[in-house]
């Protein structure tokens, strides 16, 4: 196998990226116009390299929240559109979901993207998510591995998601700088 020299002056530093991570839409993408825009607004505001959205299947959504949604294809290709009229090379359609066709439990997709796509790791949720998530015992887990980002405020926070209130903030107020 050949090996590609590249030469460069003496003292050259790559330059830094401008951009990093990844950010993951996880949701059931029902009222898909206004969170979209949120998101496509944080993916620019905070520089981030993509901006993935992972639709859930019925059947998560059926077990995770009690409520029926419409079917999958529906919502996927609501999505596909919002994509080809706004989005570009850096928001992608994660088909994770559509290939299982059955419940996928929040653990088994979070390490499938994490493994899948470049760290640093920002995960959006909606309130209501965010909560289900702190719910399940496995959230303690992966708050250290991941930062959460919530579209609004809660009006009711998970005793997990208060304790650790420093891993995540709320889209579009100031960021506290540790």
């Amino acid at each position: 196998m050949p090996r590609n020299l590249e030469y460069v002056p003496y003292g050259y530093e790559p330059p830094k990226p401008t951009t990093k991570g990844t950010l993951i839409f996880y949701d059931l993408f029902e009222q898909v116009q206004k969170d979209l825009e949120q998101a496509a607004a944080i993916l620019e505001e905070r520089s981030f390299v993509k901006l993935v959205l992972y639709p859930l299947h019925e059947e998560t959504a059926r077990r995770m929240f009690k409520e029926p949604v419409s079917p999958y294809y529906k919502r996927e290709k609501q999505l596909q559109e919002w994509v080809e009229e706004h989005g570009g090379s850096s928001v992608v359609i994660e088909p994770f979901e559509s290939k299982r066709k059955k419940y996928t439990p929040i653990d088994t997709a979070l390490r499938h993207l994490v493994e899948k796509y470049g760290s640093p790791h920002f995960l959006i949720l909606t309130p209501e998510v965010a909560n289900v998530f702190a719910s399940f015992s496995s959230f303690e887990e992966w708050i250290v591995k991941l930062r959460l980002i919530l579209l609004s405020e809660p009006p009711y926070l998970h005793p997990r998601l208060e304790k650790f209130r420093h891993r995540w903030d709320i889209a579009g107020e100031k960021r506290e700088d540790h």
